[in-house]
């Protein structure tokens, strides 16, 4: 059967879209039924014959009307690869930017700016790609991150892991960071005024990785970009901008995890942000203009003891 693509590919394909779906709280699959401008012509009828007649080989689209393989996206992923999955593969520019997140790291490492860093055993920068069009911000590190001074690296982390595959991207291609660069104690949400303190640090590594969008993890994260004290269900789902950047709140995958039916929203989130990287443009209506926010400066969002922070 050469000349032709391995119909299990098609079937793999099929079941992992309907994986990612359900792994997102999607019970449903949308259905496009095109009626015919006329009936199809009938086959003239063919005498009969005594002989059997042969057994019709199998059929296989044409290469030529297969999508690109980088258009398909990696196996076992998702939605298809933003092209390109970063801003920049240029070795200087890339070496630049990690120079510069690597001195704002440095300066993290000093820092005793607030009381957060008496308990803490590393601080926690941030990772990726210094050159990523996407980068996740969320609240503060956990236990985990606090032991490997990585971001998202607990059960959390591994379920933001899938989230990133799920749209076509790898790990090492977006940026991920936290409004606040140490643990807060038993996990707690960060207070505002620690995220004031850490807020220059945040602003810097924005402003080297110039991400083409940003997604706000959770309330903390997408009220303190944003300058706003909204709820999360008046921020998720919709465009904002932080100093022209668009910006999609979603839910921590913490608490995805705590609510797994809240799974069927940040999927729907995601994938307007998938839109975006592959070239979609955002409508008004989804808070680009009118009653969006556009933010440059750091918020003072309520004190809020409320909720955990387990990535």
């Amino acid at each position: 059967m050469s000349g032709g693509p391995d119909p299990r590919d098609f079937f793999h394909q099929i079941a992992e879209h309907l994986r990612l779906e359900a792994e997102f709280g999607g019970d449903w699959i949308p259905v496009v039924r095109r009626r015919l401008a006329s009936p199809p012509e009938q086959p003239a009828r063919q005498p009969r014959s005594s002989s059997p007649p042969s057994a019709p080989g199998p059929t296989f689209r044409s290469r030529a009307s297969e999508p690109p393989p980088e258009a398909r996206g990696p196996r076992g992923k998702g939605l298809s690869r933003p092209d390109p999955p970063v801003r920049t593969t240029d070795p200087e520019a890339c070496a630049a930017g990690r120079a510069g997140l690597d001195a704002i790291a440095a300066e993290i490492m000093r820092c005793k700016a607030c009381a957060l860093h008496e308990g803490r055993t590393n601080t926690v920068p941030g990772h990726g790609h210094p050159a990523a069009r996407l980068c996740f911000v969320g609240e503060g590190p956990g236990a985990d991150e606090d032991a490997t001074g990585l971001p998202f690296v607990g059960r959390a982390g591994k379920l933001l892991t899938r989230m990133i595959e799920a749209i076509g991207l790898e790990r090492s291609e977006v940026f991920i960071c936290n409004t606040v660069k140490c643990r807060p104690p038993g996990n707690r949400t960060p207070e505002s005024s620690e995220m004031r303190t850490c807020w220059p640090f945040l602003e810097r590594q924005i402003e080297v990785v110039r991400p083409d969008v940003i997604v706000a993890l959770g309330r903390p994260a997408a009220q303190m970009l944003l300058a706003t004290d909204r709820p999360m269900n008046r921020l998720r789902g919709r465009f904002f901008r932080f100093r022209r950047i668009p910006v999609m709140p979603t839910y921590h995958p913490a608490y995805l995890l705590r609510n797994p039916a809240a799974k069927s929203d940040s999927w729907a989130d995601l994938k307007k942000v998938h839109e975006f990287l592959a070239g979609g443009r955002i409508d008004e209506e989804e808070g680009s203009a009118g009653d969006a926010v556009e933010s440059s400066a750091p918020a003072s969002p309520p004190d809020s003891s409320q909720g955990k922070l387990f990535g």
